[in-house]
């Protein structure tokens, strides 16, 4: 791929905009040295304006996103991608959240540019769970790990019943609970039709992957070898 494609597609800017930052000399390798638009420099080995490109397509992000963010590049309010470079809502492929979190829900949530992986991970035949912990509003009746456990439970205008999932008991009114599948506000419906309401709600872990020490509103690019934990 041409330079000038290369870190266009990176969001950095339009073809003409990084062939004029070519021109500048803005565009070096790791020696200082100003590269041209015909250029095969290895991507690592690229900088823009002194430093590293970002990744080059296949990027994974995982971001402990607060409360008040939307999972979405378009709408009004505050953002998700708000929380990101600018120059990653101009990526191409597009830079896309795996799955969602809602507005209320804090936590694990992971982006891509590579839509292979994103189906991979969101696919019931990788049967990724999912792990929130929930503060709810009033104390449980200890009837629920059951319930939620029996694989016959059905929410509310569904069809389907829900798979079996783990409920694992913090406190009187807090709980830990591990889905096998990706229901619309599956965990705040869970507990509603047990006659519970959540009043806070986080995702802990995708997969095998945690937050790794992440505060809200930060976030990485994952290794390889964390891209591997998602699946165990």
């Amino acid at each position: 791929m041409r330079l000038v494609k290369l870190i266009a597609n990176l969001g950095y800017g339009s073809r003409k905009e990084i062939t004029q930052a070519i021109r500048n000399g803005w565009v070096t390798d790791r020696d200082g040295k100003t590269l041209k638009a015909d250029a095969k420099t290895p991507h690592e080995d690229i900088l823009f304006d002194d430093e590293p490109l970002d990744p080059p397509q296949g990027m994974v992000l995982l971001m402990n996103k607060p409360v008040g963010y939307t999972c979405s590049i378009k709408d009004q309010g505050r953002l998700v991608y708000d929380l990101l470079p600018d120059r990653y809502r101009l990526r191409k492929p597009v830079l896309s959240t795996i799955g969602r979190l809602d507005k209320e829900t804090s936590g694990a949530l992971l982006f891509t540019d590579d839509g292979t992986f994103l189906h991979t991970v969101i696919s019931p035949k990788s049967e990724v769970p999912k792990i929130y912990e929930a503060e709810l509003d009033r104390p449980m009746t200890g009837k629920e790990a059951e319930i939620f456990a029996s694989g016959e439970m059905m929410l509310e205008s569904e069809t389907k019943p829900l798979k079996p999932a783990e409920l694992e008991v913090l406190g009187e009114k807090r709980a830990r609970l591990t889905l096998h599948e990706g229901r619309y506000h599956q965990v705040r419906r869970m507990f509603a039709a047990v006659g519970n309401h959540v009043t806070a709600l986080s995702r802990t872990h995708v997969g095998g992957l945690d937050l790794d020490g992440l505060a809200e509103g930060e976030w990485k690019h994952l290794t390889e070898e964390e891209k591997a934990k998602i699946f165990r």
